[in-house]
């Protein structure tokens, strides 16, 4: 199967080896309008990864022939394919050494869907940048940490998507609706009182003064912009 086959469908490698879950998640993600490849452990994933180019890896922590953890490690070093875990405990592991997000066993579809879309959506333009410094800020992506002036700064799984998602577009306004469809798919425009919380804690971490942002600036009406 060749890409003009796919009719610009992303493709979705499934790293799986309980079969009811990998046939669940076939069909699921087939009727969903993605193309699936099935893998039942890391040897037969890397087979699929060095004839084809999945868009996106979908791949359990416990495999047979290894960890998931180190096969998402290797992903990211090697092809930058983004990966999201599959565990059957939350972990956020998986985020340290590269992964885009992660979901707990049981998982409803229509959740998984929506973070597939939404990692495939994600800008980037960050991509193959590992750190990124500016002003007082040093982000390390693959590392998921922020220093500023050289001290680590604590900041929560959203706040750290939030501000890799600033991140990748500098300089440039990230609208409200972007930030809403990236990183809370379930949450209605009209309702967005978790972004702003977000935003203002973020603010909080990172600006010296945050009543008078220097870096994260409101747009109002629109979104968002980070300024070096």
């Amino acid at each position: 199967m060749t890409r003009s086959d796919l009719d610009g469908r992303s493709v979705i490698l499934v790293v799986e080896d309980e079969a009811s879950y990998q046939d669940a998640l076939n069909l699921g993600l087939t009727v969903e309008g993605f193309v699936v490849v099935g893998a039942t452990n890391i040897a037969q994933a890397r087979h699929v990864m060095s004839t084809s180019k999945p868009d996106l890896v979908l791949l359990d922590v416990m495999l047979p022939d290894g960890s998931g953890f180190d096969y998402c490690r290797e992903l990211h070093e090697t092809t930058r394919t983004p990966v999201i875990m599959v565990s059957a405990r939350s972990s956020e592991v998986g985020l340290e050494i590269g992964a885009a997000d992660y979901v707990t066993k049981p998982f409803r579809l229509r959740e998984l869907t929506a973070r597939i879309r939404a990692v495939l959506r994600r800008p980037d333009t960050v991509a193959d940048q590992e750190v990124i410094i500016f002003g007082d800020l040093r982000i390390d992506f693959v590392r998921r940490t922020v220093t500023r002036r050289g001290q680590t700064i604590e900041l929560s799984r959203k706040e750290f998507d939030l501000l890799s998602l600033f991140s990748s577009r500098l300089g440039q306004v990230v609208t409200r609706e972007l930030c809403l469809d990236t990183l809370w798919w379930g949450l209605e425009l009209s309702d967005s009182r978790t972004l702003d919380t977000h935003v203002k804690r973020l603010r909080q971490k990172i600006e010296d003064d945050p009543a008078s942002p220097r870096h994260l600036i409101t747009i109002r009406g629109v979104g968002f912009r980070l300024d070096t």
